[in-house]
C-alpha cells in the first residue's frame, strides 16, 4: 500500500522552487517558496519512513510554515544494509548546519522532522548531535509515531493494537529484523524477551515499563506479561536491537538530557504509541520541553494518508486532515519560538 501511494503523481504547484541536489554523497531534494524573502527562513530536514520521498508532505510544510524543506533521499536496505541509512541522514544534516545561508535559512532555526522509521532516525541523527560543538544546534526535533525501541514488545500498546492495519506487531518486528539484518527465526523468543539479558534488563526497566505508562491507556484490555528467562544464544544474537543508533530510547542519560525541544505525536491504535509516551516521559525527566499531540482516533500512518484521503478513498481521510490540522497548529506554534 505504501509503494502505491508513494507511486501517485505529485501535484503541481506553481508556487514553489523544488531542486534535486546532494550534500555529500546524499541525494536531497529541496522545496522553497517562490515568495522572496528579505530574513532567512526556518529549515526542515525531512527523514521520510522508508519507502522513499513523500512529496506532499514535503510541499505542505514548505507552504504552510515557510520554511525551506529538505528531503533527504537515504539510500534504503535491504540493498544498503544498516547503519547506511542512519548515515546519509547525519551527513545531510550536518552538511544542511554548515551550508544553511547558502540556501536562505537561518542556521539556529533548523528542525529535523520524521515519521514512523524516519522519526527513528531523528531521534538518532539528534543523539548523534549533542556533542558537537562545531556545528549550530538543532532548533527542535519531530517524531511522528517513532519507533524507538525492541526491548519490550508487548507494553499496552501492543497489546492492545497488535492486529490494527497498517501497523501489525508481527510487521513491526519483521521490518526491524530485516533492517539490521537479523534473523527472522527468532521472532517469538524477541516477543517473549527471551533476548534481554538480566544485566540489560536491570539497566533498561527504568526506562522500558509498562509502568510508566499512564493508567488511561492500560483501560483497554491490557494484561502483564510473565517475565521470560533470558537465552544467551538469542542475547548474543540479537546485540544491535540495543543500539540506540536502532533504538533511540536506550541512549545513556547524559545524551538524553541535552536533547533539543521535542514534539512527539503518537496514535491510540498504533502499536508503537507506547514508545512515543516513554520518550516523552524521558526527555521531561530531564528538563527537555516536550510538545505532545495524541490523537485518540488515530492509527499509524494517519498524518500521511490524511494527504491522499479524496484520492484513495479511504473513510479516515477527512478525520486524518482534522488530526493534520491540530498537528500542524501546535508544529507551527514550535516553528515560531526562536
Amino acid at each position: 500500500m505504501w509503494v502505491m501511494m508513494e507511486t501517485i503523481p505529485p501535484l503541481k504547484d506553481s508556487r514553489l522552487l523544488i531542486k534535486d541536489l546532494r550534500f555529500e554523497r546524499v541525494k536531497v531534494r529541496i522545496y522553497q517558496l517562490k515568495t522572496s524573502n528579505k530574513n532567512l527562513r526556518r529549515g526542515i530536514l525531512y527523514f521520510h519512513g522508508g519507502v522513499g520521498a513523500y512529496e506532499r508532505k514535503c510541499r505542505y510544510f514548505c507552504r504552510k510554515t515557510n520554511s525551506v524543506v529538505v528531503s533527504v533521499g537515504y539510500r534504503l536496505a535491504p540493498e544498503h544494509p544498516y547503519p547506511a541509512q542512519f548515515e546519509d541522514c547525519l551527513t545531510a544534516t550536518i552538511h544542511f548546519l554548515r551550508t544553511a545561508q547558502d540556501h536562505g535559512v537561518d542556521p539556529s532555526r533548523i528542525v529535523i522532522c520524521g515519521d514512523s522509521s524516519g522519526g527513528t532516525l531523528t531521534a538518532a541523527v539528534a543523539q548523534a548531535l549533542v556533542n558537537r560543538r562545531d556545528l549550530p544546534k538543532l532548533r527542535a526535533q519531530i517524531l511522528i509515531y517513532p519507533f524507538l525501541q525492541c526491548v519490550d514488545l508487548n507494553l499496552p500498546s501492543y497489546q492492545q493494537n497488535k492486529g490494527v492495519p497498517i501497523l501489525l506487531k508481527e510487521r513491526t518486528l519483521v521490518l526491524g529484523l530485516k533492517y539490521i539484518n537479523m534473523d527472522l527465526g527468532i521472532t517469538e523468543e524477541i516477543f517473549k524477551g527471551c533476548h534481554v539479558s538480566e544485566d540489560r534488563r536491570l539497566k533498561y526497566q527504568k526506562w522500558v515499563s509498562p509502568d510508566y505508562i499512564p493508567h488511561e491507556f492500560k483501560t483497554r484490555g491490557y494484561k502483564p506479561s510473565p517475565t521470560c528467562l533470558p537465552s544467551k544464544e538469542f542475547c548474543e544474537m540479537a546485540e544491535y536491537l540495543f543500539d540506540p543508533v536502532f533504538a533511540p530510547l536506550l541512549a545513556e542519560d547524559s545524551v538524553i538530557a541535552q536533547l533539543p525541544e521535542t514534539f512527539i505525536l503518537t496514535c491510540e491504535f498504533d502499536v508503537l504509541r507506547d514508545d512515543g509516551l516513554l520518550y516523552k516521559k524521558r526527555l521531561e525527566d530531564h528538563g527537555i520541553k516536550v510538545t505532545w499531540c495524541h490523537l485518540q482516533e488515530g492509527f499509524h500512518g494517519t498524518v500521511f494518508v490524511a494527504l491522499f484521503g479524496r484520492v484513495l478513498g479511504f473513510r479516515s481521510g477527512a478525520k486524518g486532515n482534522q488530526y493534520k490540522i491540530k498537528w500542524h497548529y501546535k508544529n507551527v506554534k514550535l516553528f515560531s519560538q526562536k
